[in-house]
C-alpha cells in the first residue's frame, strides 16, 4: 500500500503524483487527444495531397537512372515482349495537353508499343498538324481522322481498328502515363500470360504538372466495381476479348471505359484480372459541367444495368452519395430459411431490447431466432417478465448447454449445429436493427455468383461507425475500416459507404450460406475470445467464396455491453494468446490483404493514409530478382 498523508516520503509522493497525473490524462486529456487523432485520420487522405504525396513519391516511387537502366536490362531477358497498343481517341483537346500525352507514351521505358490515335471532325488544325509531326518522327504512331464529331465511342473504335498488339491500353488525350506504365504492364503479362485484364493505381495532375489525390485501389473487387469504376486507369485489356465483346458501344459516352471493363470481365475469371499497385496513370480533371457529370453517371448506370441484364438478374441502380451507385436486388423467392444464431447470457436489458428489435422490425418472414445460452441462464430469464415475453415468441427457439469455460467460437458452432436454415446469421446479442429489410438485403447478396457471406454497417449508439468492413493486418491482426467516423462519412474515394468485397467482416452480424460455413470448418474453438471472425473469414475466402459488405443495411452495435470486452483484465492473457496464434497462422495473409493496398498504412488509426514505407516489394528488387518476382496481384488471398 502506498503511504498517504504527511508521513509520505519524497519518492513516494512523486510516485503518487505520477499515478495521479496518469489517471487525469486517461480520464480527461486522453479523450481529447484521441479526438485529435481521429480527426487527423478522417482528413488525412485529403491532407496527403499534394505536398505530402509528392514527398512520398520522391521517397518511394521515383524512377532513378539506376532503376531505369535495370528495367531496360530486365525487359531484355523476358522470353516474350508483348506489343501493347495504346488507344487514344481525340476530340477537342488543348494541344499542350495532347503534346504531353503523346510525349508520355514516347518516353516509355518499355519500347514495344504502338500509339493508335483517332481524331474526329472537331480536331483543331493545330492539333492535327501536331499529330502529323509526331507520327513523322515516330513510326510507332498511327493516325486516323474521321468525318464526324462528338462520338467518343465511335472515335475509340476507330483507334482500336488501328491496333495490332495482343493487348490494348487506354489513354485519354489530355492525360499522361508514368514512364514505367507499359514496362510494368508488359512485365506482368510476361510473367502471367493468362492475364486478360490489368489495371493500376492512378492519381491526378494539375495544370502545373503537380501530382495529387492518388487512388490506391484494392485488387479486383467485383462488388466495388458495381459501385464505382474501380478498374479505371491504367486499364490494359487482351485485344481478343475486346473484339469478342464488340469494342466500344455508342450511347455510353462518359463511361465507355466502365462499360468495356464490365463486359470484358464477364469473359474471364477473377484470377485472370491483375492489379498493379503502382501509380501508372496521371489523370487530368478538367472543369466539367453539371450536365456532363449527369450524362456520365447515367451512362455508367446504363452500363451496370446492362451487365445485370446479361446475367439475367433483376436489379435497380440508384444513386448514392459521392456520385456513385447503389444496387438493389430483388429478394429470393421462395425465401430460404435463415437461422439467426444469438450467443447470449440473457442477463442485460440491452439484450432484451436487441432481441425485441429483431422480432419486431424484421420484414423478412422466414427466419428462426436461436437463443444459445447456458441452461441456468435460460431458466433465470423465464422468471424475468421482459425476457419471458420474448422467449414465448413462436419464432424464437432456445438451445441450451451446461456451464463451461467461456468460448464464443464453441457457442456459435453449437448453435449452428442445432440450426434448421439453409442460411445462418450469426448475431451478437447487443446488435439492434435499424434497417427493417436487413435480412432481405443481406440474403439477396448470397444469390450472387461466388458470394458466401455478407455483413452490414454497424454504428455505435452515438452514430459513429463501428464496422464498415475490416482491414487485415491493421494493428498487427485486423481492425475496422473507418472506425469512429461519423455516420454518413464517405471515406476514401467513397469506400465507407459503398458495397464492396472485403477479406473480412465482423461476425457481430454475419449472414453466411450453410455449405460455405461447413466448407470453411466453422469457427475455430482454439480462438475462444478474439479474432475468431477474422480467422473464419480468411478460411471462407480460401474456399474461393466472396464476402460482401452491404452498407445499405444499418444496425446499432452496443459493443461489449453484454459479454464484456475481449481485452478486459480477466481475458487479457487469452487475448494475447489469440493475437499470437493469428500472427503465427496467417502472417503472410495479414500483410497482403487484396481488398486493401500495400501503399496504404496498416498503423491503427491511420487506415487509408499513405504507408511510410509501402509494404510492396521494392521495384529495384523486383527487376533484379532472378526468380522473376511479380509486382501484380489478384483478389485471391496468398
Amino acid at each position: 500500500m502506498v503511504p498517504t498523508g504527511e508521513g509520505m516520503n519524497v519518492p513516494d509522493r512523486r510516485s503518487a503524483a505520477r499515478r495521479a497525473a496518469k489517471r487525469f490524462f486517461i480520464s480527461a486529456a486522453w479523450p481529447f487527444v484521441r479526438g485529435l487523432i481521429r480527426l487527423k485520420s478522417l482528413l488525412s487522405y485529403r491532407r496527403q495531397t499534394p505536398r505530402l504525396y509528392r514527398k512520398w513519391i520522391d521517397t518511394y516511387a521515383a524512377i532513378t537512372p539506376r532503376l531505369r537502366a535495370a528495367m531496360t536490362a530486365d525487359a531484355a531477358t523476358w522470353p516474350a515482349r508483348p506489343l501493347i497498343s495504346v488507344i487514344m481517341p481525340i476530340s477537342n483537346v488543348d494541344p499542350k495537353w495532347l503534346s504531353e500525352a503523346i510525349g508520355s507514351v514516347r518516353a516509355q521505358i518499355y519500347p514495344h508499343w504502338e500509339l493508335c490515335i483517332s481524331g474526329d471532325a472537331s480536331t483543331a488544325a493545330g492539333s492535327r498538324s501536331l499529330l502529323e509531326d509526331q507520327a513523322a518522327q515516330d513510326k510507332r504512331i498511327h493516325l486516323k481522322f474521321g468525318t464526324e464529331s462528338g462520338h467518343a465511342s465511335v472515335n475509340s473504335d476507330s483507334a482500336l481498328a488501328l491496333a495490332s498488339g495482343d493487348y490494348i491500353a487506354l489513354l485519354d488525350a489530355d492525360d499522361r502515363l508514368s514512364e514505367d506504365a507499359l514496362f510494368w504492364s508488359a512485365r506482368e503479362i510476361a510473367l502471367h500470360p493468362e492475364a486478360d485484364l490489368l489495371f493500376s493505381d492512378e492519381d491526378e495532375i494539375d495544370d502545373r504538372g503537380r501530382l495529387f489525390d492518388p487512388y490506391f485501389k484494392s485488387a479486383w473487387n467485383a462488388a466495388l466495381m458495381l459501385s464505382q469504376n474501380a478498374f479505371g486507369h491504367l486499364g490494359v485489356y487482351r485485344r481478343r476479348i475486346v473484339a469478342e465483346v464488340g469494342g466500344f458501344r455508342p450511347g455510353y459516352e462518359g463511361a465507355e471505359d466502365f462499360d468495356l471493363a464490365l463486359r470484358c470481365s464477364e469473359r474471364t475469371t477473377a484470377d485472370c484480372i491483375r492489379h498493379i499497385p503502382r501509380v501508372l496513370y496521371h489523370r487530368r480533371t478538367p472543369a466539367s459541367s453539371v450536365s456532363d457529370k449527369s450524362n456520365a453517371w447515367n451512362a455508367g448506370r446504363l452500363a451496370i444495368a446492362d451487365h445485370f441484364q446479361r446475367l439475367r438478374i433483376h436489379v435497380q441502380v440508384e444513386p448514392t452519395r459521392g456520385g456513385y451507385y447503389q444496387i438493389d436486388y430483388d429478394p429470393p423467392e421462395p425465401r430460404p430459411t435463415v437461422s439467426i444464431v444469438v450467443p447470449t447470457t440473457l442477463s442485460s436489458a440491452t439484450t432484451a431490447k436487441c432481441l425485441a428489435s429483431v422480432l419486431a422490425k424484421s420484414s423478412y418472414d422466414n427466419f428462426e431466432l436461436l437463443i444459445v445460452a447456458r441452461a441456468d441462464h435460460i431458466r433465470a430469464a423465464k422468471n424475468d417478465a421482459q425476457f419471458a415475453r420474448l422467449l414465448a415468441n413462436p419464432r424464437l427457439r432456445t438451445v441450451d448447454y451446461e456451464e463451461r469455460a467461456f468460448n464464443f467460437s464453441w457457442v456459435c458452432n453449437y448453435g449452428a449445429a442445432a440450426a434448421r436454415g439453409a442460411l445462418f446469421c450469426f448475431l451478437n446479442d447487443d446488435v439492434e436493427v435499424i434497417t427493417e429489410d436487413w435480412l432481405e438485403r443481406l440474403v439477396s447478396r448470397l444469390r450472387l455468383d461466388g458470394v458466401g457471406a455478407a455483413a452490414p454497417t454497424l454504428y455505435y449508439p452515438n452514430n459513429l461507425i463501428q464496422h464498415a468492413g475490416v482491414v487485415l493486418g491493421s494493428g498487427g491482426v485486423a481492425d475496422h475500416a473507418f472506425k469512429r467516423s461519423r455516420r454518413g462519412y464517405s471515406g476514401y474515394f467513397g469506400r465507407a459507404g459503398l458495397e464492396q468485397d472485403y477479406s473480412c467482416v465482423t461476425a457481430a452480424c454475419l449472414v453466411i450460406r450453410r455449405e460455405v460455413f461447413d466448407a470453411a470448418g466453422g469457427f475455430d474453438e482454439s480462438l475462444p475470445v478474439a479474432f475468431n471472425d477474422v480467422d473464419l473469414c480468411i478460411r471462407i475466402r480460401r474456399t474461393g467464396a466472396r464476402i460482401v459488405f452491404v452498407p445499405s443495411v444499418e444496425m446499432y452495435h452496443h459493443e461489449s455491453l453484454t459479454l464484456g470486452h475481449h481485452a478486459a483484465p480477466d481475458r487479457r492473457s487469452q487475448f494475447r494468446h489469440d493475437v499470437d496464434l493469428m500472427r503465427q497462422r496467417w502472417n503472410a495473409v495479414l500483410q497482403n490483404d487484396p481488398c486493401y493496398n500495400p501503399n496504404l498504412s496498416l498503423v491503427r488509426g491511420s487506415l487509408f493514409c499513405l504507408a511510410w514505407p509501402p509494404r510492396g516489394p521494392d521495384p529495384m528488387d523486383v527487376v533484379c530478382s532472378s526468380g522473376k518476382l511479380s509486382m501484380s496481384r489478384t483478389s485471391r488471398l496468398v
